[in-house]
């Protein structure tokens, strides 16, 4: 009997010991490349797994101070469980935690955080090459969300993501934004919240095509924000269904969205701008604009739900 007892607390003492365990051996190797089973220790590993071939790499719950840059391929990057798995301070190159340049890439799921590097575009993603799908991230607490390089056959598509006390003006280069998409052929952004900027704008594209859907830009806590929707250089496609709160903190009160604000690298007269509900935070006391538009090109702007404080259109 005494035999048995000493066995049955051993027994219990294993498997009390059994979740450390296994969280010990989940965290030593966190990246699971799924078409094959192995698991590594450091992205980069998963990555050069994949190679140019295409992938999924599922990252176990936890925060990391890890990150890796994608030279070839198409890779997912999956979070086991959506918003547990965090990569926080650490970039490549300089850059961000992905630095992607490979055919294109997913990423389902994770949170980038406190990302700053010396020339302040630290992001949590920077898009060099390929196409790049987002769904369900959280960007917060860094000088960029998303940065992309210019790539006019690209493709950008945001999904249920949100981006939280983003951007900067501190940088001797310029600003930094929650998004900032270089010219790409095209960028997507739905079903997104943008919320509490630090400066910058909270969506600024050079894409020649733009769809802007479904979002909430709230910029009631933001500090020396600009614009909500950045359109330098002139775009077609739609911004409808959109949520605009503009808040008291700005750099640039002057409008909402601003279209072709630094020259007409695009055509605007294919843009529509309808649904949207437009207005402004407790305190914000000033009138604004809008659609101020720097083309002359911007003809269907629709219904829009907007504040007795705020005009509908303005040329400049």
């Amino acid at each position: 009997m005494k035999h048995i007892a000493r066995l049955s607390l051993g027994l219990a003492a294993l498997a009390a010991a059994l979740p450390a365990t296994l969280a010990l051996a989940q965290q030593a190797a966190p990246y699971t490349v799924v078409e094959t089973g192995r698991s590594y220790g450091r992205l980069q590993d998963a990555v050069e797994a994949i190679g140019g071939g295409a992938g999924t790499i599922r990252i176990a719950p936890g925060r990391y101070a890890d990150c890796a840059v994608q030279t070839q391929g198409m890779v997912t990057y999956q979070a086991a469980t959506p918003g547990q798995t965090i990569f926080d301070t650490v970039t490549c190159e300089g850059k961000a935690a992905l630095v992607l340049r490979g055919r294109a890439a997913r990423v389902e799921g994770l949170v980038f955080a406190n990302m700053r590097v010396p020339d302040f575009n630290g992001a949590g993603i920077r898009l060099e090459a390929g196409n790049l799908d987002v769904s369900q991230a959280w960007f917060r607490d860094s000088q960029q969300g998303i940065l992309t390089a210019g790539n006019p056959q690209g493709v950008l598509s945001v999904d249920k993501s949100t981006f939280t006390r983003l951007g900067t003006c501190d940088g001797p280069g310029g600003c930094a934004h929650s998004i900032y998409a270089g010219d790409l052929g095209a960028v997507t952004v739905t079903r997104s919240r943008f919320e509490a900027g630090r400066g910058g704008h909270y969506l600024k594209s050079r894409a020649a095509q733009v769809a802007v859907i479904g979002n909430s830009f709230d910029d009631s806590a933001g500090r020396a924000t600009n614009y909500m929707i950045d359109l330098p250089g002139g775009a077609s496609g739609k911004i409808t269904g959109n949520w605009f709160v503009q808040g008291t903190d700005k750099e640039n009160h002057s409008a909402f969205i601003a279209v072709a604000a630094e020259g007409r690298d695009h055509a605007s007269s294919g843009l529509v701008i309808d649904g949207n509900d437009a207005r402004f935070a407790p305190g914000v006391t000033w009138p604004s604009v809008f659609v101020a538009d720097w083309s002359g090109e911007v003809r269907q702007i629709g219904q829009n739900a907007l504040s007795s404080r705020l005009t509908r259109y303005e040329k400049r």
